[in-house]
């Protein structure tokens, strides 16, 4: 089964609400400085866009903490989404979910976006390329938050990444987590933190820098050089 099917398994959907906050170190901590990086820059009443936003989980963490935000999530996912409802459902009408890719975003100048726990499945010309669409989707200056699994520098990957995996093991079981990120390792096209970079700047973002890190887990934020988004 290719890595980004998982989100099309009903087994594995049913479980994300549960199971992701056990499998990435520090999940709302993640969410709460992605949420700092982002209003830094972003007016109070900001439009936010959220990449891979299928589970609802950061939507829900962002919406929140800024109640005047308005907040876009993108998902090829239906399954994925239907659990982001269910997470949102409480919440006020400020939250659009669409079915799609980021060539289906809207295309209006927004004031930052976030792609949390989803490049790490594309191969780096289709990296690129979302990243791109991502960029023409933003306000000059405005920010995008990134994290998802990365080869740290000069390390093995299947360590880190068996560290990553036995983080998500209620008891401590090396083998098993080895083998898990054996899986994983053939499945992810793991990039060095250089080359993430490098696939930032290429992508019309500017002042690159890494934010986050736990275990196999990388995140960056970087701000939208240039005048090519589209005016809002």
């Amino acid at each position: 089964m290719a890595a980004t099917q998982l989100f099309h398994d009903p087994t594995m959907v049913a479980g994300y609400a549960q199971d992701a906050p056990r499998k990435v170190p520090g999940l709302a901590d993640l969410h709460r400085m992605a949420i700092l990086l982002l209003a830094e820059c972003a007016r109070p009443n900001a439009h936010v866009l959220v990449l891979g936003a299928g589970g609802g989980l950061e939507l829900k963490a962002f919406a929140d903490a800024q109640p005047h935000w308005h907040l876009h999530g993108v998902d090829p996912s239906a399954a994925m989404l239907d659990i982001a409802r269910q997470v949102l459902a409480p919440l006020p009408d400020r939250i659009d979910l669409q079915q799609g890719y980021i060539e289906d975003a809207p295309q209006t100048a927004f004031d930052g976006a976030t792609c949390l726990l989803t490049l790490h499945f594309l191969e780096p010309a289709e990296r690129l390329r979302v990243l791109q669409q991502l960029r023409l989707r933003l306000k000059p200056g405005a920010p995008l938050v990134v994290a998802h699994h990365s080869q740290p520098p000069g390390a093995d990957p299947h360590r880190w990444m068996t560290f990553s995996a036995a983080f998500a093991i209620p008891t401590i079981d090396f083998p098993a987590a080895a083998a898990s990120a054996e899986t994983m390792v053939a499945r992810l096209p793991l990039l060095s933190m250089a080359e993430e970079e490098a696939l930032l700047r290429e992508a019309g973002f500017a002042d690159v820098a890494l934010f986050y890190a736990g275990f196999s887990f990388r995140g960056w934020v970087a701000y939208a050089a240039g005048d090519a988004a589209v005016t809002m």
